[in-house]
């Protein structure tokens, strides 16, 4: 029986040789490695939705590694990218960077760092996924609340005592509570301060209330 994949790295590279000695590398350390020529034909296969990033040549024939780490941002692909280059240069290490690549590293490199770097790649993209999951259960949740509990949790997270909420809403504090009840039991919330960070991961209160 196979293995199910955990993570995968993407290598995309012109040059075959520094494909097949990247995909050997990534291979005899348990790494799942796909490769390809070319940003497009990056751009034309199915990801997989598991931790992954892209070991990316900054310079390809058509678009440029640079330009194709846009036009990934752009299309909502948020990959984490170890650039690679045999020209590199401080401007485009900093362009790199600053854009969100997680590492730039010069050719010829040692094994160690790519692997460092790809490790570091993998856990960031392990993290955000987690991170997404947790908000969009969180989403889930929230929408079983009724429209008055969710006006209720905008404003205690926004830090307004029940009766400040009562005059808000025209309700009584008893009424307030009871809602706010609700909203802590149905959200899973332990205390206010938890409370307030689901609220921070959903977008709600403070302004937003």
């Amino acid at each position: 029986m196979k293995n199910e994949l955990h993570s995968v790295v993407f290598v995309v590279d012109d040059d075959e040789s520094i494909r097949v000695a990247l995909a050997n590398l990534f291979r005899s350390m348990n790494l799942a490695a796909t490769v390809f020529t070319s940003a497009p034909e990056f751009l034309q296969a199915k990801l997989p939705e598991i931790p992954s990033c892209l070991v990316l040549d900054i310079r390809l024939p058509g678009v440029s590694g640079l330009e194709f780490q846009d036009v990934l941002a752009k299309a909502g692909i948020r990959i984490p990218i170890v650039f690679m280059t045999g020209h590199g240069d401080i401007p485009m290490s900093v362009k790199a960077m600053k854009a969100g690549a997680v590492d730039f590293l010069t050719k010829p490199f040692r094994d160690q760092d790519m692997l460092d770097a790809v490790t570091r790649a993998l856990e960031r993209d392990r993290m955000r996924r987690e991170s997404e999951e947790t908000t969009a259960n969180l989403r889930t949740v929230f929408e079983t609340l009724t429209r008055r509990e969710r006006e209720v949790m905008g404003l205690v997270t926004s830090g307004l005592m029940n009766k400040q909420i009562a005059g808000k809403l025209n309700v009584s504090e008893i009424t307030v509570k009871i809602h706010r009840g609700h909203v802590m039991r149905k959200m899973g919330a332990r205390s206010l301060a938890d409370l307030v960070r689901m609220a921070e991961a959903l977008g709600i209160g403070g302004a937003n209330a």
